[in-house]
């Protein structure tokens, strides 16, 4: 804001010189009353902000999807699941009629002519079982030297727990996010035994250990596959400071990592995209495009966000039309692809652009660059956000159309979100992690989990080969893994 001298100084040099300091003034506070509207308009649905940070005022819904004309529920020809009897049930109880209930004849010597049946599926009583390794002792009568056998690969201690019940504790504590506390609560209410938190935290050591080099072999194929790999990162409070969890996955596999710093030093560490030459689907941040040799696609998830901002806080026509134009393009595909072809047709590939490329000179024409500051800045000219997104739409116009000259690339970049999920999650249940450490355990585990998950493997069958010393590891990765290990 100027100045009581700025304004005297104005004064003096006559009218011309007023009227220019009032007009830059009244620019000025436009800006900040628009960037202030902006904020408050922003929430989970025209924005990247976080459902949570909505508050008790939810944005009225509104999806882009078209109503599908089926009803709610299963449809027809749908599979269901249901509980069904099994034909040689492990008990059988035989409820026996001993009198009559009209007239109350004891009917105890009478013959059944059949009987009605119901099963009952329920939990045996469990209680831990105690095996005792014993190693036989055996002196040589040649040469006197004493032989003992050997226990077998796991049983190191004089008394532990055994892998069944340590990937349980692993499988509360870092799939479910229950805290030490409570998982040693629930052990001992199911079990009766209560192992100590320490024991909790070295089974999940334990666990990190032991697929590591599942996730070396995830690591390598994430660098060399000809999928698309989702990137993406997000928040987590570590030690009291900000640490970031960086995620590079497929459909089918998960690398999950935790660095203090979110850009390009935390990408060249983790080791993906420097060596990745493929497709590599983001949000456009810009440490991402900082890797040359990957094929970037941009998620057009946040550019559907971005363009109902614009449609609704600025009311441009063409950010309206940019969205139905994005979601024609996808639905072309999605039929071409139900249709069995590899790619949409010149026809339609040229009406595509055509329209795109109008929509951005419209929205370029609605949002003209700002006036040359009187005086000059060091950095980029500030612009408003709808001229932003449109700089981003057409500098970028082949990563945001990545997925129509390519069928093989998704649309969004949803798959690393889902990803990322249980991270923000488990922050919500723990707040925090105390130690770096403990965020490192947490990353290899939820990766080797996801991975499982994505290939149909049951999480605590998963964590409890980790812990018998076999990691499940796919079999499209197992050479990797092998030479890993």
């Amino acid at each position: 804001m100027p100045s009581r001298e700025d304004i005297h100084q104005a004064y003096l040099q006559g009218e011309e010189a007023v009227v220019t300091l009032f007009e830059q003034t009244i620019v000025q506070l436009a800006e900040r009353v628009q960037a202030l509207e902006d904020q408050v308009a922003k929430n989970s649905r025209n924005s990247g902000k976080p459902p949570s940070s909505d508050g008790l005022k939810k944005p009225a819904p509104r999806s882009l999807r078209k109503p599908s004309g089926k009803k709610s529920g299963g449809q027809p020809g749908h599979k269901g699941h249901t509980l069904k009897a099994v034909e040689r049930p492990q008990h059988t109880k035989v409820h026996r009629v001993t009198q009559c209930k009209q007239c109350q004849v004891s009917l105890e010597d009478v013959a059944a002519s059949g009987c009605a049946k119901r099963q009952v599926f329920d939990l045996p009583p469990v209680t831990v079982e105690v095996t005792e390794h014993q190693a036989e002792i055996k002196q040589c009568p040649i040469c006197g030297e004493t032989n003992t056998a050997e226990f077998p690969s796991g049983v190191t201690e004089p008394v532990q727990y055994g892998p069944r019940i340590k990937s349980q504790a692993v499988y509360f504590n870092q799939n479910h996010h229950i805290p030490l506390e409570r998982t040693q609560e629930i052990l001992t209410d199911l079990y009766d035994h209560s192992p100590a938190e320490a024991t909790i935290i070295a089974a999940c050591q334990e666990a990190e250990e032991q697929v590591t080099p599942v996730n070396t072999a995830v690591k390598e194929h994430l660098i060399e596959t000809d999928e698309s790999v989702h990137c993406d990162e997000t928040g987590l409070r570590v030690e009291g400071k900000l640490y970031w969890t960086h995620v590079a996955s497929t459909e089918q596999v998960t690398c999950l990592e935790v660095h203090p710093k979110r850009g390009r030093e935390a990408l060249d560490e983790i080791g993906i995209l420097p060596e990745r030459k493929g497709v590599v689907v983001h949000d456009g941040y810009t440490s991402y495009e900082q890797y040359p040799d990957a094929e970037h696609a941009r998620c057009n998830a946040h550019h559907l966000r971005e363009l109902v901002f614009v449609e609704e806080q600025y009311e441009q026509e063409w950010a309206s039309d940019m969205i139905k134009l994005l979601v024609e393009i996808k639905e072309a595909v999605e039929k071409a692809k139900e249709q069995a072809q590899n790619a949409l047709t010149d026809q339609p590939l040229a009406d595509f652009e055509a329209r795109y490329d109008q929509l951005i000179a419209q929205g370029i024409e609605a949002n003209p660059p700002p006036p040359e500051p009187l005086v000059k800045k060091r950095g980029r000219k500030k612009q408003s956000k709808p001229k932003n997104l449109l700089d981003r739409l057409r500098d970028h116009k082949r990563e945001v159309l990545a997925f129509m000259y390519d069928f093989k690339v998704p649309f969004d970049n949803n798959l690393a979100e889902r990803d990322l999920r249980m991270v923000k999650l488990k922050q919500k249940v723990s707040g925090c992690f105390r130690t770096r450490k403990g965020a490192q355990t947490f990353c290899q585990i939820r990766g080797y989990i996801s991975t499982a998950r994505k290939n149909e493997q049951r999480v605590l069958e998963a964590l409890e080969m980790a812990l018998d010393g076999r990691p499940f590891c796919p079999s499209f990765l197992q050479p990797s893994a092998a030479s890993s290990g």
